[in-house]
C-alpha cells in the first residue's frame, strides 16, 4: 500500500485559493508557522492579524470581523479553539451563526505535546453547539479541497486539519464533498466507519482481512456534523455481524457516538464496537507509539474484527507493518509546537 506523501498541502493551496477573495482574513494565536500560514501572512500582510496567546480575545475579534462582512479563518491548534474560549465561541460565534472558520491543527492525540495539546474531546463538545458544522480531513486531497466546502457554509465551521507531511489516499479529482461519505469498499460481514488519520490506519488492516475472506463495507467520514448522509444508514443496515468505528478522539461523543445514535434511531440491531480513546487522557509520545498504546491502530482493528466474528485470522504485527505507507509520522522534524 503506497501513497504519495505531500509536504504541507495547506500552505501554498490556501495562498492560491484566497487570492481572489479579499474578504478572507487570517487570525493566528502565536502559532503562525506551526499552522502553515507564515507564507500567507507574507503574501497578504494587510489581511493577517497576529492576536498573540489570547484565544478568547481572538474569537471575539473574529466575531466582530464577521459581523462587518469579512470571513475570518482562525489558525491555531485545535485545543486552543474550544477549551479556553468556549464561552466566546458559543455566545459570540455559534449563537449568532457567524461565518467564522476555525482551522484546528493537531487534532486528537497525534502530538508529542501531551495532554495540553491533544484535542481528544473537541468533536464531542462542538457537536453539541447549535449552528456548528464540523469537518475532518483524512488526506492531502481533502486538505486541498476542504476550503471551497467550508467557504460555502453559511455559519461557523470547525475543521480538524492535517499538517506537515500528509498522505494522499484519495485521487485529486475526487475532492471533499459536504456530508458525503467515501465508500472505500463494500461487503456484508461488517461495516467499518472511520475518520481522519484513522482511515489510513484502517486500510493497513482491511486489505489483509479481505484477503482472509472478511467482507467489509468501509466508509470514510469527513463531515461529522451534520451526520445525515443516507449512505451511512445504508451501510449500517448491510452489516450482518457488527459495526466498527475508528476515531482519533475519545469514544464518548464523537464518531462512535454519532453512529450509535443513527443505529438506535433506525433500529439497527447489530453489535457496535468503538475504537478510540476509552475515557482517558493520553501523554506525549510519537504518533505510532500512542496509537499502539491506546489501542487505536490497525492491530486493534484486527483484534476487534476477530472478536466480532469469533475467529482468528493470524495476522501478525509484521504483516501490518508491511502495509504502512509512511513511517509515522514524518521524516521532517517532529512538530510538537
Amino acid at each position: 500500500m503506497t501513497y504519495e506523501i505531500v509536504a504541507r498541502p495547506h500552505q501554498e493551496n490556501f495562498i492560491n485559493w484566497a487570492k481572489d477573495k479579499p474578504n478572507v482574513l487570517v487570525l493566528s494565536a502565536d502559532l503562525t508557522n506551526s499552522c502553515e500560514v507564515g507564507k500567507w501572512r507574507d503574501t497578504y500582510p494587510d489581511r493577517f492579524f497576529s492576536m498573540g496567546m489570547a484565544e478568547q480575545n481572538m474569537l471575539g475579534y473574529a466575531a466582530g470581523l464577521a459581523r462587518e462582512g469579512f470571513e475570518p479563518w482562525l489558525h491555531t491548534f485545535s485545543v486552543f479553539l474550544y477549551r479556553r474560549p468556549l464561552d466566546q465561541l458559543q455566545m459570540s460565534i455559534a449563537y449568532p451563526a457567524l461565518k467564522v472558520r476555525l482551522v484546528g491543527f493537531l487534532p486528537g492525540i497525534m502530538t508529542p505535546g501531551g495532554v495540553t495539546h491533544q484535542a481528544i474531546e473537541d468533536i464531542a463538545i462542538l457537536r453539541a453547539l447549535p449552528n456548528m458544522t464540523i469537518f475532518e480531513t483524512g488526506d492531502a486531497t481533502e486538505v486541498e479541497s476542504i476550503l471551497d466546502v467550508a467557504h460555502a457554509v453559511n455559519g461557523p465551521v470547525y475543521i480538524r486539519m492535517l499538517r506537515g507531511e500528509v498522505s494522499r489516499i484519495f485521487p485529486k479529482n475526487e475532492p471533499f464533498k459536504f456530508n458525503t461519505a467515501r465508500i472505500l469498499s463494500s461487503g456484508d460481514d461488517l461495516t467499518l466507519i472511520t475518520s481522519g488519520v484513522m482511515t489510513e490506519e484502517a486500510l493497513r488492516a482491511t486489505t489483509l482481512l479481505q484477503e482472509k475472506g472478511v467482507s467489509i463495507t468501509h466508509l470514510h467520514i469527513s463531515t461529522l456534523k451534520p451526520f445525515t448522509d443516507p449512505a451511512v444508514i445504508k451501510a449500517l443496515n448491510k452489516a450482518k455481524h457488527g459495526v466498527i468505528t475508528m476515531e482519533n478522539h475519545t469514544i464518548i461523543g464523537g464518531l462512535g457516538s454519532a453512529v450509535a445514535e443513527v443505529m438506535a434511531e433506525n433500529a439497527i440491531g447489530v453489535p457496535l464496537r468503538r475504537i478510540g480513546l476509552k475515557d482517558t487522557y493520553a501523554h506525549g509520545a510519537s504518533q505510532k507509539y500512542l496509537m499502539s498504546e491506546y489501542g487505536i491502530d490497525a492491530k486493534s482493528l484486527v483484534t476487534t474484527v476477530e472478536e466480532l466474528l469469533g475467529k482468528s485470522f493470524e495476522i501478525a504485527e509484521e504483516d501490518l507493518q508491511e502495509q504502512r505507507s509512511v513511517s509515522v509520522h514524518s521524516s521532517a522534524k517532529v512538530e510538537a509546537l
